[in-house]
């Protein structure tokens, strides 16, 4: 199976097990699958082995910001590399990506996100 068919099957995949009205917010959020960063994001700052990122206004903010829709984007080669540096699945790594950039989307902070251990 190539690595975005995979990726674009475990996003599903998760998407399922969301309770239904979590489910019903992520359906309206596009997921993208690139293999790295692109170069004029890492010139703007990003670090080159960020895992994902939302992009976007969050769902509560979304009516009233000005800027591109929300989406994710999901760094496929990034979460290989980090799941074979900390010993996890490729699937668990991109399943954990997704809902960490989600609850960004849903207005999650770092520190909400690590409590609920999607940091």
């Amino acid at each position: 199976m190539r690595t975005d068919s995979l990726a674009h099957q475990v996003v599903k995949e998760t998407l399922s097990r969301l309770p239904a009205k979590l489910q019903a917010a992520a359906k309206q959020l596009p997921v993208c699958f690139e293999e790295r960063p692109a170069r004029s994001l890492l010139d703007d700052g990003l670090p080159p082995d960020v895992l994902g990122l939302f992009v976007g206004a969050p769902r509560h903010e979304h009516d009233s910001q000005p800027g591109p829709p929300p989406q994710i984007i999901l760094y496929l080669e990034n979460i290989r590399e980090e799941s074979t540096a900390e010993g996890t699945g490729f699937a668990e790594e991109i399943a954990r990506t997704y809902l960490h950039e989600l609850g960004h989307y849903l207005g999650l902070d770092e520190e909400a996100l690590a409590e609920r251990d999607l940091d």
